[in-house]
């Protein structure tokens, strides 16, 4: 055990450095586990949106929103959620699939529809760009 402080005394910022990461580490693996919404990659969004008539909330700003979506999402920007939570009362029990660019800003937006009672909600896993990258369609607003 004197060696252990006298490691650590020797490379403070090397032993600080680990038990952040182990902290950071700690909080997502707890996090992960306790969240309710679920992920769901881009193939299997495909299939909510076509089996279980799935809607999708795209949480964007309008100027990413503007260079492409996906087909008939709705757009809310992530900021604007909670005044628009009444329009979306009628999809409570249907899945709802929670979108941004790269899968940083849905989690906020899922929890918040989450705590508002929406039952099937649905993180799409790295966002737009994993959309894209597995070919699938978009389209811009006119």
């Amino acid at each position: 055990m004197d060696r252990f402080f006298e490691f650590v005394g020797n490379h403070l910022y090397l032993a600080v450095g680990f038990a952040v990461v182990t902290v950071l580490l700690l909080r997502d693996l707890v996090e992960s586990l306790l969240r309710k919404y679920k992920l769901t990659t881009a193939q299997q969004a495909v299939m909510l949106l076509n089996q279980e008539d799935a809607v999708v909330i795209d949480v964007r700003e309008p100027q990413e929103w503007a260079k492409g979506h996906i087909v008939n999402a709705r757009h809310i920007p992530l900021g604007e959620l909670d005044k628009h939570l009444v329009e979306l009362e009628d999809f409570k029990t249907q899945p709802l699939i929670v979108t941004c660019q790269s899968g940083t800003r849905s989690p906020t937006a899922c929890k918040k529809l989450m705590q508002a009672g929406f039952e099937k909600v649905y993180l799409l896993k790295n966002g737009m760009t994993a959309w894209e990258d597995a070919g699938l369609p978009i389209t811009k607003s006119k």
